[in-house]
């Protein structure tokens, strides 16, 4: 089944529809690559899955567990390298609410969200800093 379809819409802009749902993504080329930077750009977006699919993971992991984490939030950084143009490192912050959760139980959700698909899928070369804050 197809997973998506991508229209070129002109101007260094795409247009991506998730065929399940209909939902509509847009991107645009960074300014720093001769876009506008209207919208995420390509790069932007394996950034940002790595913390959406983290996330995920983890949620699926508290679910599991019986164990709440809605609310926690993540922070990412995208940082270019060059020679070829390429993501060179990936920094992800996610913040949680702890507070009913032991130190077994955030290892654990910590785990879940340092193995999921996204990080396997990435580039050994890219570095992925992951940070974890227990409020």
């Amino acid at each position: 089944m197809i997973t998506s379809r991508v229209k070129y819409l002109g101007e260094l802009r795409t247009e991506c529809v998730h065929v399940y749902s209909g939902n509509t993504i847009i991107t645009d080329a960074p300014l720093d690559n001769q876009g506008k930077a209207e919208a995420f750009s390509p790069t932007d977006l394996t950034a940002t899955s790595l913390a959406t699919c983290m996330l995920t993971i983890m949620g699926i992991s508290a679910r599991n567990h019986q164990w709440n984490i809605d609310g926690a939030e993540a922070e990412v950084t995208k940082i270019m390298a060059s020679n070829p143009r390429r993501i060179g490192q990936i920094d992800v912050t996610i913040t949680l609410n702890g507070k009913d959760l032991d130190a077994r139980n955030r290892e654990v959700l910590e785990t879940a969200g340092r193995n999921c698909p996204v990080m396997f899928s990435l580039h050994p070369d890219i570095v992925k800093e992951i940070q974890f804050i227990w409020e």
